[in-house]
């Protein structure tokens, strides 16, 4: 059997893309069709393989770029740090605030965070990338009993795990995980810049103090699945190391 010429024309272009940086915006449809010489929909279909092979990614508006997943792995052994876990994986991590407002614990979050419903908390919604790719995006409670200036302490660092230890003393470890390949609602769909028909990541999380054992943090975090592979390392009771 002949083997199609988009294939051919999407392994060459696998390879070379092999040794270029994430984020680097390749070829359009139109260059790529004059190089091989052939038809515009062959081009199409060859991009269109590397981006079911999860090498490309369309940035609607801004064309395709070069992806690279990374292992994003969960473990009771390594910091509940989404910024620490991207740099351990070869990759650099960057993290939006989208919206912190200080609002009433809802029923769920109340119930993981062993709080009152209606306790006073900051909500926290934040947009991720990897290598300047688009990645995820989240959800996060933390109750006021924790840190109450969180409105402030993230617009000046990042990572939420480091605010905690720095700002309120304690040592964050995730003390409960779940995992699931779910549909996004209307809203997270835009903010992972992917439709809602398309299933993403979801990660439910729950982070204690490693001395007290108090709850301090529960989130929902929904992950693109052409940027990590999400990878859970069953590794007994939780204990956390010293993150520098």
């Amino acid at each position: 059997m002949v083997r199609s010429r988009y294939l051919e024309m999407a392994d060459e272009l696998a390879t070379e893309l092999a040794a270029l940086p994430a984020g680097t915006r390749i070829a359009s449809e139109h260059e790529i069709a004059e190089r091989f010489g052939v038809g515009r929909a062959a081009a199409r279909a060859a991009v269109q393989e590397l981006e079911s092979r999860l090498l490309v990614r369309r940035v609607r508006g801004a064309g395709t770029f070069v992806n690279r997943r990374i292992d994003y792995a969960i473990s009771q052994r390594r910091a509940p740090s989404w910024h620490q876990t991207v740099r351990e994986a070869g990759a650099e991590p960057r993290s939006l605030v989208r919206d912190v407002r200080r609002a009433p614990l809802p029923e769920d979050a109340a119930e993981r965070l062993e709080r009152p419903p209606g306790s006073p908390a900051t909500l926290l919604v934040r947009q991720y990338y990897i290598d300047e790719l688009l990645s995820g995006w989240s959800n996060e409670w933390i109750p006021a009993d924790v840190l109450a200036d969180v409105d402030l302490a993230v617009h000046a660092v990042e990572s939420v795990d480091s605010i905690l230890r720095q700002m309120s003393g304690v040592r964050p470890v995730r003390a409960w995980c779940r995992v699931s390949y779910a549909l996004p609602d209307a809203a997270v769909a835009a903010g992972l810049g992917t439709e809602s028909c398309r299933p993403v990541w979801l990660v439910e999380s729950l982070s204690r103090d490693a001395d007290s054992g108090v709850p301090l943090l529960s989130s929902h975090s929904w992950s693109r699945p052409d940027s990590a592979r999400i990878v859970v390392e069953m590794d007994g009771p939780y204990f956390s190391p010293e993150v520098t």
